[in-house]
């Protein structure tokens, strides 16, 4: 099982840096970066950053992000968690990709979901649509990101995105170049999974993974897929605590988004029963972290969960 950090962008360019260099050095797997440019109107989230006199915090850009990462952290995998397909045209977001790759060495997977954040879309003049256009138009972009990944030119022709004999070189330097697909839409999205995807990542329990992998298995079938082709990522709020009673507690008021809360020996319980469930890869999301305590909260977790 791999275990990676995924950094808030609502910090500064040298607070995310110093906790990727952290991540590698001290045995993460990857470093994840979400793809916001505000915090959502529910006041939670990946991006709920807010300065003390109440005012939107710093929030860094996600692709020029991991560009920086491939160039000054040189071991683990990078990724977004993950692109928001209403925000860049996928044939964009491919030459993003391969130069992101070539610059780190091969080191990218390229992560994308369908958007959902409806005050990003409405502040910045993205078309955000229906959930039915927006799978529709996830499963057209995946398509494309394969295509031109692996064809020399590609033609295309769908209800939101055209490519008329479109070049794309240099070719990325992973062949195939790892695509990761975010959400936990049952109908639709694990549909997606099924067809495009390497990698899946969803927010959940051990619980709630083994329901939803249990769907995937479906749908990989239904399209004639292996479903041990795909890994599969679990991303939850980690917060360790000193008794089962502030667990309880804690874990009521976060539900499905607070997989990684307890102490160190229901920790390593959760850990496994996410092994149990099929989980390759665990991401951590230093979301609940003040920036002067994230180090300390990831090393503990390393050494008294991971390492234990």
């Amino acid at each position: 099982m791999r275990f990676s950090y995924w950094a808030s962008t609502g910090q500064t360019w040298q607070e995310l840096l110093a906790g990727a260099k952290h991540a590698e050095a001290t045995g993460w797997d990857g470093v994840w970066i979400p793809d916001h440019f505000m915090p959502p109107d529910e006041g939670y989230g990946p991006e709920d950053s807010h300065d003390t006199a109440g005012e939107m915090g710093p929030i860094l850009e996600a692709w020029t992000v991991l560009a920086g990462l491939a160039a000054a952290v040189p071991r683990v995998r990078l990724g977004a968690m993950v692109s928001g397909n209403t925000y860049r045209h996928p044939a964009l977001l491919a030459n993003m990709a391969t130069t992101v790759d070539h610059v780190s060495g091969g080191r990218l997977v390229v992560g994308v979901g369908a958007g959902w954040q409806e005050n990003e879309h409405r502040r910045y003049g993205f078309e955000l649509g229906t959930i039915e256009q927006r799978s529709d138009r996830l499963e057209e972009a995946c398509e494309i990101l394969r295509m031109l990944f692996s064809q020399d030119r590609t033609t295309f022709v769908g209800d939101y995105y055209q490519l008329d004999s479109a070049p794309m070189q240099p070719k990325p330097l992973q062949q195939p170049l790892p695509l990761m697909i975010g959400g936990g839409g049952e109908k639709r999205t694990l549909r997606t999974v099924a067809r495009f995807a390497d990698e899946w990542n969803v927010w959940g329990s051990p619980q709630d993974l083994t329901q939803k992998i249990s769907v995937l298995e479906q749908r990989c079938s239904e399209v004639g897929r292996d479903v041990a082709e795909i890994q599969k990522s679990a991303v939850g709020l980690l917060i360790i605590t000193e008794s089962e009673d502030e667990s309880a507690e804690i874990r009521k008021n976060l539900g499905s988004r607070g997989g990684l809360v307890g102490t160190p020996d229901q920790l390593r319980s959760i850990v496994a029963d996410y092994d149990a469930a099929g989980v390759d890869e665990i991401i951590v999301p230093d979301f609940t972290m003040a920036v002067e305590d994230r180090n300390d909260i990831l090393d503990r977790f390393r050494g008294e969960v991971i390492d234990a």
